[in-house]
């Protein structure tokens, strides 16, 4: 259930008016946060496959003004796409590994096709959320990111070796060093005001390392214009795919799946930080918010470039430290990333980084992304049987990554295709998940009308039910109740239905270990049970009929989760048995 907990720290929510010049004060700081990391990755891609200068100042640019255009999009709300709250956005660090491949294999229109392909498969899952939320799970989510992690090491400590010629051996290793412990060091110590400011701080300190090595070179930068536009390259897309695009195409649509359930989490976070008193999770939101991502994907792949994700570390940082979490802040930021993409001035500084503070810069990312697999998998609940699903999942994936046991066997391109670790991993995860889902106990379903006359025939199911479970008498009747008062608590006042006719009610009850879950899937009204739940004490007194249901409710059932999609809305009823 929502907690009725306050955070008072909030100055303005998201919907609250802000004013402008404070607006864009936190715009620009948000900014300052998520603008190296989003320069960063496009650069540490594109230098990775050995891109040319060209490539890389039009991706650059691309990136920036599409992230500035998603983080508005976000903001705004069009419709169905977008969240109406103000995230830092960039470009995910999570598509480095198999962007290089891809770049390495056909070049950008290759990346260019599978990201496009990617984003239409990213829409579609989106769409279908409630539908997958038992097979896409955040234990799959979490070893995908774990795998994801252990493959762009790799990618990671190249670049701390990427030094001039003539230039002393221990000189990529000393620089990314000092970048390391200074960024560590801050995270740890610093007062908290700073420590959203560590990485950037890190990377200086870095780059002044590396000027009596003679790593830092400044002709670019001085050579680049203060206002202008990079040459545009779109890469098109490759209408005539190989056997090495096939091979890819799996990682990318999988990695993109992780993103989905990733941005599902940080929706989730962002719509209880933005807030005074939370709210239970609406999911219509978080689909808005994944549309909005989508899109944003999309406009990547037209453009060549990684595709775009939520900065959840720095938007709920950014949040805590300033107390404002308005709309009009991603508008700010949205407007200042666009600017910012006719600057190449600017993005110079960042893109004269040297190779080994980038990998720094990039190990540290990557212990992040491991770390918030592994909080992914912990969130879930980790008993023994998810345990042997992340294990043999990670440890497959892994092994096959580093020796692809299927390459001799099968040849080329299944070889090629069955033997990336992603792949298999995630393959095994859900695999894995699917067999747990549909060899567990048998469910059983009714469909109903969402109305009282129909309350005789729930009843009678849920009798059945508790007999097939052996439950005795008291029990029988915490479950009949539970059900009773869940139907109640779900009609609209005076059963006013749109085009007066109740919507279709589905039950569906799994048994589990000594109790019973009860979904109720139905199309209800704007209000989220879970809120009216969760702040019952707080509400005066009310002349709504279904008070008492919601107070019976909560007597009879040991929790009540309520999920609202667009178009579906799903009530979990959990009842304990004898």
């Amino acid at each position: 259930m929502a907690s009725a907990r306050a955070i008072k720290d909030i100055r303005y929510e998201p919907d609250e008016r802000c004013p402008p010049l404070l607006a864009i004060g936190v715009g620009a700081q948000g900014i300052m946060i998520g603008l190296a990391p989003t320069v960063l990755v496009v650069a540490i891609t594109a230098l990775a496959a050995g891109q040319g200068e060209q490539y890389l100042a039009w991706t650059v640019c691309a990136a920036l003004t599409i992230v500035g255009v998603v983080t508005a999009l976000q903001a705004a709300r069009f419709g169905r796409v977008g969240t109406g709250h103000a995230f830092v956005m960039g470009v995910t660090p999570n598509f480095i590994a198999i962007s290089v491949l891809a770049l390495d294999a056909g070049g950008p229109a290759t990346l260019a096709s599978l990201i496009v392909l990617s984003a239409l498969f990213f829409l579609v899952v989106t769409a279908w959320l409630p539908l997958l939320r038992r097979i896409i799970t955040p234990v799959v989510a979490g070893t995908v990111l774990m795998l994801v992690a252990a493959m762009v090491i790799p990618i990671a400590f190249d670049r701390l070796k990427e030094v001039p010629a003539g230039t002393p051996a221990a000189a990529g290793p000393c620089v990314a060093a000092v970048t390391l412990v200074v960024a560590t060091m801050l995270v740890l110590r610093a007062p908290r005001n700073w420590r959203p400011w560590s990485p950037l701080i890190g990377i200086a300190a870095g780059c002044a390392a590396a000027i009596p090595f003679g790593l830092y070179d400044v002709e670019p930068l001085l050579a680049a214009p203060w206002v202008g536009l990079p040459a545009i390259e779109f890469p098109g897309l490759d209408l005539t795919p190989t056997a090495g695009f096939w091979a890819l195409l799996p990682m990318f649509l999988i990695v993109s799946l992780v993103q989905v359930i990733k941005g599902i989490g940080d929706s989730v976070v962002m719509q209880q930080v933005a807030r005074r008193r939370p709210r239970a999770t609406d999911f219509r939101l978080i689909q808005g918010s994944m549309y909005a991502n989508g899109v944003g994907m999309l406009l990547s792949g037209l453009a060549g470039t990684p595709p775009t994700t939520f900065y959840s570390a720095s938007t709920v940082s950014l949040v805590s430290i300033t107390g404002v979490a308005a709309r009009s802040v991603g508008y700010a930021m949205g407007a200042m990333l666009i600017g910012l993409a006719l600057l190449p001035k600017l993005t110079g500084v960042l893109l004269a980084i040297p190779s080994p503070v980038m990998g720094a810069f990039l190990l540290v990312m990557l212990g992040l992304i491991f770390v918030e697999g592994v909080r992914t998998i912990t969130w879930a609940g980790l008993d023994p049987q998810k345990s042997i699903v992340v294990g043999l999942a990670f440890s497959i994936g892994l092994g096959l990554q580093h020796q692809n046991i299927l390459e001799d066997l099968l040849g080329a391109p299944w070889g090629t295709l069955l033997g990336n670790g992603i792949t298999v991993g995630a393959a095994v995860a859900i695999g894995l998940t699917a067999f747990l889902e549909f060899t567990g106990p048998r469910r059983r379903r009714l469909e109903v009308q969402q109305d009282l006359s129909d309350l005789p025939r729930i009843d009678a199911f849920l009798q059945e039910v508790a007999a097939k479970l052996r439950w005795d008498a008291a029990a029988t009747e915490r479950l009949r109740s539970a059900g009773e008062e869940a139907l109640s608590s779900l009609l609209q006042p005076g059963d006013e239905y749109p085009a007066g006719q109740a919507p279709r009610l589905i039950i569906v009850a799994r048994p589990g270990d000594g109790a019973v879950e009860l979904e109720f899937l139905t199309v209800f009204d704007e209000e989220n049970l879970e809120d009216r739940l969760a702040y019952l004490e707080e509400q005066p007194e009310t002349v709504d009929e279904r008070e008492l249901s919601f107070r019976l409710l909560r007597h009879y059932a040991s929790s009540v989760r309520h999920q609202k999609y667009h178009g579906l809305d799903i009530v979990t009823v959990q009842v304990e048995g004898s």
